[in-house]
């Protein structure tokens, strides 16, 4: 007759630890706040407190460490350091038993609060979550944990879009916040506006001062560097992009784009940039400018004129886009002859001499351009008085944009009564039968007026942003000249304020145009 004898277990199929063994079990905890608020810190505070009282009661318990992230989302789990210390410790043999006060305080993911779970009870590592009273070691848990975390996760995924909600109605009044230790030129006013800083405010003004006189990015970089002043960060050492920031912040005259980024996933919480996934904002007047709206703009042309393409305006060097082919009108850039011997110099030749058709222009050293300056605003300087005065006369002829930023306030109206009466025909058609030949021709009717509004309304801005490049250009000369006398030696800051370009014919024959629109023929 068959017969069967049951032997007993006599370790734990999770630990392989013997079940009469006597040894304390090594204990945890891990505590979690997600926001810095105050009323937080007084719960992460109270959750360290009590575990680690909690812990030290049991007399069959060992206290290992109470692990705590301070101010961290559950979303995921790459941000928080000291979870990730407590499972690799688990991992390492250091913990056997991990409390925590809840399933959403471990993780708000299904995904990795299951990982992090099967992998812990792989290696013999429970986790007791306390409000629920579940404990990863029960064979019927799991499935449990799968709804509750699915649910923690549905609950931040709710929190998300209501905050995003939240944002974007701010948005749509024209409010937002800044992070203002890293915003050169503005301080957090006591309503939580932007009031400007005065002394900041000028070492803005002086970036975009040196721009417009024709200083690159980098070689502003490389004198705010060396006159010690600190960058929104707080470093001594200026880069060229925080410098080309600086010049495409569109709220240093008084305006704020909205929404340039977006969160598309409430779990990675990674932001990327807005290219019309989702509204963005645009509001004038949002605060006190520190640069005139029409100076921005015209730095905004000078920066697009800096693109790369065949004649595209370089600011690399002082030399960069100052001098002309006189064959093809093409910019001269600098080569480096002779680049690994003593016999190593840098000239200035046509950037498409040797491409296609080729161009008879000579090259020319640094020196012989510093030369033909200094002769150019000697010769300048015997007209200094008449110069002057003529453009003292016709200055506001000349540069007003007073009649353009007229004309350009009707057409912003203009285009706004437009796309109201756009939105309003389609909203009509959804909601009303109607001839639909009667609303198409209605409807493109209206879409003409708007497009060539809209034509006319850049023509405007561009023009507006012409005559203030300009008129801003000319001013810097005339202030130049003003104080000048016969020079001897060439200076960067004069060549910067005062020459537009140097048109090159031969090696004898060169012309400086100056940013008056002066003309001065140099032969050799």
């Amino acid at each position: 007759m068959r017969s069967v004898t049951v032997i007993p277990a006599s370790v734990n199929k999770f630990s392989a630890q013997p079940l009469s063994a006597t040894e304390k079990r090594k204990v945890a905890a891990y505590a979690r706040v997600s926001t810095d608020e105050e009323e937080q810190q007084s719960s992460y505070a109270a959750q360290c407190d009590y575990y680690e009282r909690y812990i030290k009661s049991r007399a069959d318990w060992a206290f290992v460490k109470v692990y705590a992230d301070e101010g961290i989302s559950g979303c995921n789990t790459r941000k928080r350091e000291a979870f990730k210390a407590m499972v690799q410790d688990a991992l390492d043999g250091k913990i056997q038993l991990i409390l925590t006060k809840s399933v959403s305080r471990f993780a708000r993911n299904t995904v990795d609060s299951l990982t992090t779970i099967r992998k812990l009870k792989e290696h013999g590592v429970e986790v007791w979550f306390e409000k629920e009273n579940l404990k990863t070691f029960d064979p019927k848990v799991e499935m449990l944990l799968t709804i509750l975390a699915s649910l923690s996760q549905e609950e931040s995924r709710s929190i998300s879009e209501n905050v995003n909600w939240g944002i974007r109605k701010k948005m749509t009044d024209g409010k937002f916040s800044l992070g203002y230790s890293h915003f050169l030129g503005y301080d957090k006013g006591a309503d939580g506006s932007l009031v400007i800083n005065e002394e900041e405010a000028k070492v803005i003004r002086r970036i975009y001062a040196l721009y417009i006189k024709g200083m690159s990015p980098y070689g502003i970089a490389k004198v705010l560097t060396e006159e010690g002043i600190k960058t929104p960060s707080g470093k001594t050492r200026w880069s060229d992009s925080t410098v080309s920031s600086i010049l495409r912040n569109e709220k240093y005259c008084g305006r704020a784009l909205l929404q340039k980024t977006f969160t598309p996933d409430f779990l990675t919480k990674k932001t990327v940039k807005n290219t019309g996934q989702v509204p963005s904002y645009y509001v004038e007047h949002s605060h006190a400018p520190i640069i005139d709206p029409d100076v921005y703009d015209m730095v905004q042309r000078m920066m697009e004129g800096r693109k790369r393409g065949r004649d595209r305006i370089s600011s690399v060097s002082i030399f960069s886009s100052k001098l002309r082919c006189g064959d093809c009108g093409s910019w001269y850039g600098s080569k480096t002859w002779h680049s690994t011997d003593k016999y190593k110099r840098v000239v200035w030749q046509c950037n498409h001499k040797f491409r296609g058709t080729k161009c008879s222009t000579p090259h020319f050293t640094e020196d012989e351009i510093k030369e033909l300056f200094v002769r150019a605003v000697n010769l300048l300087l015997t007209e200094k008085e008449e110069i002057i005065s003529t453009y003292e006369m016709m200055r506001d002829k000349l540069f007003s944009t007073t009649a353009l930023v007229e004309e350009r306030r009707a057409l912003e109206n203009e285009l706004n009564v437009t796309a109201r009466l756009v939105e309003d025909c389609i909203k009509e058609n959804a909601r009303i039968a109607q001839d639909q030949t009667a609303y198409e021709e209605r409807y493109q009717s209206l879409v003409e007026r708007y497009e060539s509004a809209k034509k006319r309304y850049d023509e405007i801005v561009e023009q507006i942003s012409d005559r203030t490049i300009r008129g801003e250009q000319v001013s810097i000369f005339l202030e130049k000249l003003r104080e000048q006398d016969l020079i001897d030696t060439f200076d960067d800051d004069l060549w910067l304020s005062m020459v537009d370009f140097i048109t090159v014919h031969d090696k004898s024959k060169v012309t400086v145009t100056f940013k008056d629109g002066s003309e001065i023929k140099l032969d050799r």
